[in-house]
């Protein structure tokens, strides 16, 4: 069937084009679509730009991939464990636009890092294995062909192997955890200090389900921090644990290698500001030990969600409908929740898990309890250990990566290697949707903390002002199941006007605070009728 493409302009040097779905079943469903077939490496770590490019990269230690460098440039690096000299790349820059890429030149140990987005754009991407544990990489995006890695040697304090970034209200990146890393440290340079964090040696088991902790800032300006099944209100200001929440129930581990996911559900500035963390997924204690022994435990099928402001959080528990390890969870524009890639045994490591889960489900956070999940589309590849996934801006959630062997293996195995990107469409995609979808035509590149602002758009069916709202995402870092630095800030809404034939302009006010939204580039969203706009990049100044 022939295929409709629409054009959505933006605030960017090109027009990005939406490929809509056309049937009734993706308007149920979604639709998966293949856009690369190889990029070359197997995309471990992303990071989408606020120059509608994503930024994706491997590990360095374990031979060529299947990319040159360009130039005849080679990474000739005395300490690599495998390749002294390899001319091949391990990172890739992918231009949304035009569904094209390029190598990017990484010279130190990627594997198992971690990043955060400064306020100017700029990708501060953090640690690694081996020569890469104390490294610094930054990348800025440009709009030419010249932009690439630079990196900071000695810029850490510590090994950050598995450790976790938040951006925080100040602009700088706290950086927590790693293997064996029971502390934290602030991004400087050169770095000068780190803090002891005892809550990470005390989640740390048999199976370790301590590393790449959740991290999620909280309107208060504190960290939520989760380990293992615990989790702490931590003031990182005066290195001092505010309180303990109850224990997540259950006999699962969430963190790495159980890998379950976490989100902080969208924050609404048109009410009290509530702050509910939600965490799904994972593997049941003592099955990281088992997967190595052969024997693959079905991992958890459980979700909780915890209202950390209320005065007495408690856990409420979900029922996934599949259970899941290693899923991506993923804020989409109209506050759901998508939870995607893993399997349904085992854990995350070297050959640890079995049974793929192909099948992504969508969560309604606002809908009754017992009628929040939905089942989507069937991939046809399965994302295992190594894949990720992150939101772009016109509304699709761009897939990649799974690679759960030492190396790079393309037969011989039950999962090969996956070098390919794909990308999933929501059912709000569907051209079902398109009279009652927003269509953004004119907005500032900057909103200001607490000053109004307005966005115009254009809509086919305007049904009601009360079925509006402004929203903006923060881009996250995403790698072993988890999306760091990401959250959603509904705006608080002022008024709706018509300005001119199926065109209304809706004024908002920015965001209260650097604590509800640290400073630097999200994409803006209009939703109407559950039904979003593609999205805008603004910076919030």
């Amino acid at each position: 069937m022939e295929s409709l493409v629409l054009s959505f302009a933006w605030l960017g040097p090109k027009t990005l084009e939406l490929w809509p779905a056309t049937s009734l079943a993706t308007a149920i469903q979604g639709e998966w679509r293949l856009l690369q077939e190889c990029i070359g490496i197997s995309a471990m770590h992303m990071q989408l730009l606020h120059n509608n490019r994503v930024i994706m990269f491997d590990r360095t230690d374990f031979g060529n991939s299947n990319i040159s460098l360009p130039g005849g440039r080679c990474r000739r690096d005395p300490h690599d464990v495998a390749l002294k000299t390899d001319c091949t790349a391990h990172s890739v820059l992918y231009d949304i636009g035009t569904n094209n890429f390029r190598p990017l030149m990484v010279q130190t140990d990627t594997w198992c890092s971690s990043g955060a987005v400064l306020e100017d754009g700029t990708l501060v991407q953090t640690g690694g294995y081996n020569d890469g544990d104390h490294v610094v990489r930054k990348f800025s995006p440009c709009g030419g062909e010249d932009c690439d890695w630079v990196e900071f040697p000695n810029a850490l304090m510590r090994r950050r192997w598995y450790a976790t970034n938040q951006i925080l209200p100040d602009g700088r990146i706290i950086i927590v955890g790693g293997r064996g890393q029971f502390n934290y440290e602030f991004y400087s340079q050169p770095a000068t200090v780190s803090y002891d964090l005892e809550f990470l040696k005390e989640t740390k088991d048999e199976g370790e389900n301590n590393l790449y902790p959740f991290l999620h800032l909280l309107p208060d300006g504190n960290l939520f921090i989760f380990a293992n099944t615990r989790s702490i209100l931590f003031d990182y200001r005066q290195s001092k644990v505010v309180r303990e929440f109850p224990q997540i129930p259950g006999d699962a581990s969430r963190n790495y290698p159980s890998s379950g996911s976490s989100v902080l559900l969208p924050i609404n500035e048109n009410g009290p500001i509530e702050a509910e963390i939600m965490v799904c997924g994972g593997a049941p204690h003592g099955a990281f030990t088992s997967a190595r022994q052969g024997y693959f435990i079905r991992a958890s099928s459980t979700c909780g969600r915890l209202k950390v402001t209320d005065q007495n959080p408690a856990w409420e528990m979900e029922t996934m409908p599949m259970a899941r390890v290693m899923g991506d969870m993923l804020l989409l524009p109209t506050g759901d929740v998508i939870i995607i890639n893993g399997a349904s045994s085992g854990t995350a490591g070297w050959e640890n898990a079995r049974n793929p889960v192909t099948r992504a489900v969508i969560y309604k956070p606002r809908a009754m309890q017992h009628n929040r999940f939905s089942v989507m589309e069937t991939a046809q590849r399965p994302r295992m250990y190594h894949s990720s996934a992150t939101l772009l801006i016109d509304g699709r959630v761009l897939v990649g990566g799974s690679n759960p062997h030492v190396y790079y293996k393309f037969t011989g195995v039950q999962f090969p290697t996956d070098l390919s990107l794909e990308a999933f469409s929501p059912p709000y995609l569907a051209q079902l949707h398109d009279p009652v979808r927003p269509r953004i035509v004119g907005m500032a590149e900057n909103i200001t903390y607490q000053r109004k602002f307005s966005v115009t758009f254009s809509v086919n069916n305007f049904l009601k002002v009360a079925s509006l709202s402004v929203r903006i995402i923060a881009p996250s870092f995403t790698t072993h199941s988890f999306s760091m630095n990401q959250r959603m800030v509904i705006l608080k809404f002022v008024e709706a006007v018509n300005v001119a034939s199926s065109t209304y302009r809706i004024t908002a006010i920015g965001p209260s605070s650097p604590e509800i939204a640290p400073k630097g580039y999200y994409m803006l969203f209009v939703v109407h009728e559950d039904i979003p706009s593609t999205g805008m990049w603004v910076n919030v100044v």
